[in-house]
């Protein structure tokens, strides 16, 4: 997959379902769901044992850089980040980084994070006991933000197993331990608040959202259960002030297993690459494409030459299932494809044009720079289209760096307070196609559009190209606009 620039942010929903006892049936109803009254007050768990026994395969690490990093907890904002500690050496210009790790095996293998690392020019590890050592980064894998470095200490040190993050269930106990502020060895308990998340981060992102305090300098430590299991690793936070509010993110050790071996084994990490970009199916979308449902994941653009183009998938295709495996949103496709071993056949169940059909891909390897991006929904729109056609001259294609070749209809104006304007589209943009309709000048457009908003569903699907990326932006107009 390849990089889609986002318009604009998700927001996270939930919604309830409420079930109805129909009387008169015979049948079982459900009983309460709250647990019977325990006679005795349950005692608070005791983690004591636990710190002892993994404590010592928990490390400080400590990176050196030349230049201040312009992202990083210093600067407080509202947002999640990741939270390695930046500190300035002197008045040289030189910084460092602190933040944690663990150790994974006793040969001196270490886990922590890839913004604990990066941009360093020495690493270095200091052990429970108090030890500093080199350390020699073996792999770094951005995407996930998962690093691996590896220190000599002479001797088999104590290490601590992955466990198994799919059986990882919110409301469970789990500590917490890292550097926080320099302050190396610091344990701290919660519980898991959910699994799975997306903190728009990455397109593999699937966080344990945990409560337990962690703070800047916890990155890269490791999150464990009551077994003495790891099942994540300590990356981000969500906080308005840079401190713990109760909201910190954890990668979960069956992405951490994954990534490291193949750092370990080949020092990068291989990737599955069909070469699309892809969006949300919002429910204007779903309703502008004849769409049964706002499901899937909708293709904005496909690569010319890659596994994707070659093997038929379009624009406007919407991804429903891959290998059998239910696509709802982006970030299941880019998660599933990823998966995928470069050279095997995927089969790719989608939709197009009202239509189910089955596409067998070719899977390639993901370039170093390719990036599986999920972009999210487009804006809603409401009213007339608002817009105001030109047609793409050499000038205008040289002012806008377009690539040349490129045929469509440029967007010369957009009415304040019009669908087009609510929807995002501004002048500049350049629309090459409506729904799955290619258009290669403002009369082509105009008919296409013509067609679409005098159609029942009253909605149009614009594939507009700005800054070099192409993605579908949903209108929808007033059923009185025929």
């Amino acid at each position: 997959m390849h990089p889609s620039k986002p318009w604009r942010r998700t927001a996270l929903a939930a919604a309830l379902l409420a079930s109805t006892a129909f009387t008169g049936v015979a049948l079982a109803q459900p009983g309460p769901v709250n647990p019977p009254a325990m006679a005795t007050p349950a005692r608070l768990p005791d983690f004591s044992e636990l710190v002892a026994q993994v404590k010592p395969a928990v490390v400080s690490i400590t990176t050196t850089i030349s230049e201040a990093r312009s992202e990083g907890p210093d600067v407080p904002i509202p947002l999640p980040f990741p939270f390695s500690q930046m500190i300035p050496r002197g008045g040289s210009g030189v910084h460092e980084a602190r933040g944690s790790g663990f150790i994974i095996r006793q040969d001196g293998l270490i886990v922590t994070n890839y913004h604990v690392v990066k941009d360093g020019t020495a690493v270095s590890v200091t052990l429970d006991d108090g030890k500093e050592l080199k350390a020699k980064v073996i792999g770094t894998d951005p995407r996930t933000d998962i690093a691996i470095v590896k220190v000599d200490a002479g001797k088999p040190l104590p290490f601590i197993q992955l466990g198994n993050s799919r059986a990882v269930r919110p409301g469970e106990w789990v500590v917490a331990m890292g550097n926080p502020f320099g302050l190396g060895g610091t344990v701290t308990a919660g519980i898991v608040s959910a699994v799975s998340r997306d903190i728009g981060s990455g397109p593999y992102d699937q966080f344990i959202q945990v409560d337990a305090p962690i703070n800047q300098g916890n990155s890269g430590g490791p999150l464990f259960t009551q077994e003495g299991k790891v099942i994540g690793m300590n990356t981000a936070i969500f906080s308005p002030t840079g401190g713990s509010v109760g909201i910190g993110f954890a990668i979960p050790s069956d992405m951490i297993r994954t990534v490291s071996d193949q750092l370990v084994a080949t020092g990068h990490v291989t990737r599955g690459f069909v070469g699309v970009g892809t969006q949300v199916v919002s429910g204007a979308m779903a309703k502008a494409l004849h769409l049964p449902d706002a499901s899937g994941a909708l293709l904005a653009s496909v690569a010319s030459g890659s596994p994707a183009a070659r093997a038929g998938l379009e624009p406007g295709d919407v991804v429903e299932s891959v290998n059998g495996q239910k696509i709802t949103s982006p970030r299941d496709l880019a998660l599933t494809v990823a998966n995928v071993t470069p050279g095997d056949e995927a089969k790719f169940h989608i939709l197009r044009d009202g239509q189910d059909r089955d596409i067998e891909v070719k899977v390639g390897e993901q370039p170093p720079e390719k990036i599986a991006h999920a972009q999210p929904d487009e804006p809603s729109a409401r009213g007339q289209l608002g817009l105001a056609l030109g047609s793409l001259t050499p000038d205008v294609r040289d002012q806008l760096n377009v690539p040349d070749g490129t045929q469509g209809a440029l967007v010369r104006s957009v009415r304040s307070g019009s669908p087009a304007d609510d929807a995002g589209l501004r002048p500049g943009d350049v629309i090459v196609g409506v729904g799955n309709q290619k258009v290669s000048s403002p009369s082509d457009a105009t008919k296409a559009i013509a067609a679409a908003i005098t159609a029942k569903s009253h909605a149009v699907a614009l594939r507009v190209l700005r800054d070099g990326e192409v993605a579908f932006v949903g209108v929808t107009v007033g059923e009185a606009a025929g």
